[in-house]
């Protein structure tokens, strides 16, 4: 590609492919399925020892923060590999909604000590906006009076692990507050490896960060586009592994991947797959160089994304047979993170409807 090109380069790099080994490397030590299973059925979903290694180990929670500030002055590129790795294995880790989503809030409002917290792994922080809402949504606000903060706010991804909170409230300002001070109840989720919470706020003392809105809408969109990445991963896996189930699987004396109706369906599978790995990667690539057509990029991610990787996941349980029904196979896992996605950070509908504005198309109906 020619360096006056203005077409991004989807390619990845040597450094990146290096990254990618290096995680896939350590998840494959630390974060075994039946390891990920074993933890949705206790209290603590959550696995604050890889994240350590992951944060501290191996400093991947500062890609997104300046090397002036603690991280690593890496992009959203370097970021949306290792997503595409946790993707792979639903390693229940605050990666998307700490090292993603609250380090852009903190950037955009420039609070240097609490970026520097986060980017050293020595704090986690959570976006205190539900994680269905889009960029450009409407998000629930807290009550602030003379620096007290009251109110209630539901569906906050992976707040039960967190140290600081990112409150907006309703004079506009963001606020950090310490998670000791409120009161965070689990809420049911349909996907486990990523728990969700109510947070109440009685009185709590918050410190004011800078305007909410641009920062939320900052890492609104960040957490879409790269949550595009982590949906690549998880369909990279279903597909890889039913692929492998079904060489392994016979019928007939004969491998069941054989079949011509199967192979049709893995085929199909795999060109969604390449086409979503094209559209995360831009959306990756637009974020890290700042383009103008970022929230295009974004809004066809998104758009693209949800669809194959709830797709992605259905053919894995399905074409596991018997086994993929079973709670000791991970499809399952993988099914529930892909349909929980679907609906995190805007739904595909709500993208295509924001992509029709983009483009000036009348929206579908």
């Amino acid at each position: 590609m020619s360096s006056t090109s203005t077409q991004p380069d989807l390619l990845y790099t040597e450094e990146e492919e290096a990254l990618r080994a290096a995680v896939r490397g350590l998840l494959a030590d630390h974060c075994d399925a039946a390891g990920v299973i074993a933890r949705t059925e206790t209290d603590t979903p959550h696995d604050m020892s890889l994240w350590k290694v992951l944060s501290d180990g191996m400093g991947l929670a500062g890609l997104l923060v300046p090397e002036e500030l603690g991280g690593q002055g890496a992009s959203h590129r370097e970021a949306a590999v290792v997503l595409e790795e946790l993707g792979r294995s639903v390693a229940p880790v605050p990666y998307l909604t700490s090292a993603v989503v609250a380090t852009e809030a903190l950037l955009a409002c420039g609070t240097e000590d609490l970026i520097t917290e986060l980017a050293g792994g020595r704090a986690i922080g959570a976006l205190a906006v539900a994680l269905n809402v889009a960029t450009g949504g409407a998000y629930r606000l807290v009550r602030q009076e003379n620096g007290a903060l009251h109110g209630e706010l539901t569906a906050v991804a992976d707040a039960a692990c967190a140290d600081v909170l990112l409150v907006p409230a309703d004079d506009g300002g963001l606020y950090a507050v310490d998670a000791s001070a409120v009161t965070v109840t689990p809420q049911v989720s349909l996907d486990l490896t990523r728990p969700l919470a109510k947070v109440s706020l009685d009185g709590a003392p918050g410190r004011l960060l800078g305007d909410a809105e641009p920062a939320v809408q900052r890492a609104l969109r960040a957490g879409a586009g790269l949550l595009a990445s982590e949906q690549l991963g998880l369909t990279d896996w279903c597909l890889t592994e039913t692929v492998r189930h079904l060489k392994d699987r016979k019928q007939f004396n004969r491998p069941v991947g054989g079949f011509q109706a199967l192979k049709h369906r893995l085929a199909q599978l795999w060109l969604e797959s390449v086409n979503l790995r094209a559209a995360a990667r831009n959306a990756a690539g637009a974020l890290a160089t700042g383009s103008g057509d970022t929230d295009l990029a974004v809004a066809v991610a998104q758009a693209y994304a949800a669809p194959v990787a709830v797709h992605a996941a259905e053919e894995a349980v399905q074409l596991h047979g018997g086994i993929g029904m079973t709670w000791e196979h991970p499809a399952h896992l993988y099914l529930k993170r892909a349909k929980a996605d679907a609906i995190a950070y805007g739904t595909a509908g709500g993208h295509r409807e924001a992509l029709a504005g983009l483009v000036d198309l009348p929206a579908p109906s």
